[in-house]
């Protein structure tokens, strides 16, 4: 799996905005101030913050005080809400769904493997909300897997 650089701002800028939430600010937060406490290009970061508004996560204010802020509860968004709203869905194969990838009867086997391998990623990434990551306390499932030593090891081909 490879996480698009527009999916991981996305997911730091949504951070440092829910941790705003539950400390009850009802600021909004400018692109600016973003970009700066999390080091995203400004310009690509404007580009994420409108894809987030348009999948209904953040809304924005505008004028000389404007910003942006969620629009819905944290607890309500997770992260692959977040990846689907920015890069669409989580797992394509040359941009066709899983379950409608056509294969030869000696390659079908291949489809079941994509549809397993996105069956896991959907439970790490539908179950993990803002509120868990601003949080920095991750559901157990996902608390275990990380924990696990094997899941730090970097795999090279061959080994």
């Amino acid at each position: 799996m490879r996480v698009s650089a527009k999916s991981d701002y996305a997911l730091r800028a949504l951070i440092e905005i829910t941790q705003r939430w539950m400390a009850s600010d009802p600021t909004v937060v400018s692109a600016e101030e973003l970009s700066r406490a999390q080091g995203i290009p400004h310009g690509f970061l404007q580009g994420i913050l409108a894809d987030l508004r348009r999948a209904g996560v953040l809304s924005s204010q505008r004028g000389q005080s404007g910003g942006w802020k969620l629009a819905v509860d944290p607890n309500n968004i997770s992260v692959a809400d977040v990846m689907r709203a920015v890069d669409g869905p989580i797992v394509s194969i040359s941009g066709v769904r899983p379950e409608s990838v056509d294969y030869n009867e000696q390659a079908v086997v291949l489809q079941r493997v994509w549809i397993a391998a996105r069956a896991s990623l959907r439970d790490v990434l539908e179950h993990t909300t803002l509120t868990d990551l601003a949080k920095g306390k991750l559901p157990a499932g996902v608390e275990r897997r990380s924990r696990d030593e094997d899941a730090w090891q970097a795999r090279v081909q061959g080994s």
